[in-house]
């Protein structure tokens, strides 16, 4: 997967870029992820996803849980589970008709960002779905494109409790308030076990 194209490149030569765009893929690109970006993902509880309709039209969602419902599994091989949510599989949905995807892991502690481009895949019978209490759905994503990503604009923050919505092995779920609603509880189906 290229990492530009003619529309980068035209801003890249308008600002005298291009030499710095080329240096940078030259050397932070990869195509597989390294020990220390598995770590990195490995200790987060979100990280935000883009994805696009089959006519380009696109979506980005946040997709939390707890550090670790993202991992790498291999060099090649980026997991993370999908639990409940509003039942309208904008990004899932979007996968399946086009699997490019970028992500976007960011731990504003540190701060500290890492890109992910790839082609990915939703997946029902996958065994490691069992080592994620609560999916309903895993997906899959090879990568393209890993690079790190300047973070100085990143405010430095810090997550003060986790969600009680994330599932636990020992725990039934929490049911977010807005699935009882009038508006919604005659349409809200069954989670999936």
């Amino acid at each position: 997967m290229a990492m530009y194209h003619e529309g980068n490149r035209a801003l890249q030569d308008a600002f005298g870029s291009r030499a710095l765009a080329d240096r940078l893929v030259e050397r932070l690109n990869r195509a597989t992820f390294t020990e220390a970006d598995a770590a990195f993902i490995g200790t987060l509880p979100f990280f935000f996803l883009a994805t696009a309709d089959a006519a380009g039209r696109p979506d980005c969602s946040f997709k939390g849980g707890a550090p670790g419902f993202a991992r790498v599994v291999a060099p090649d091989l980026l997991v993370w589970a999908d639990y409940d949510g509003n039942g309208m599989f904008k990004s899932l949905g979007n996968i399946r008709v086009n699997p490019a995807v970028g992500l976007l892991f960011i731990a504003m502690d540190q701060p500290k960002r890492l890109r992910v481009n790839g082609i990915a895949e939703v997946v029902e019978d996958d065994p490691l779905l069992a080592e994620f209490p609560g999916a309903q759905l895993l997906v899959r994503v090879r990568p393209a494109n890993i690079f790190p990503n300047c973070p100085r604009y990143i405010p430095r923050m810090r997550v003060e409790e986790a969600s009680v919505y994330i599932p636990q092995a020992d725990a039934p779920p929490t049911e977010p308030a807005w699935k009882g609603f009038d508006a919604f509880r005659d349409v809200v189906p069954k989670r999936r076990v």
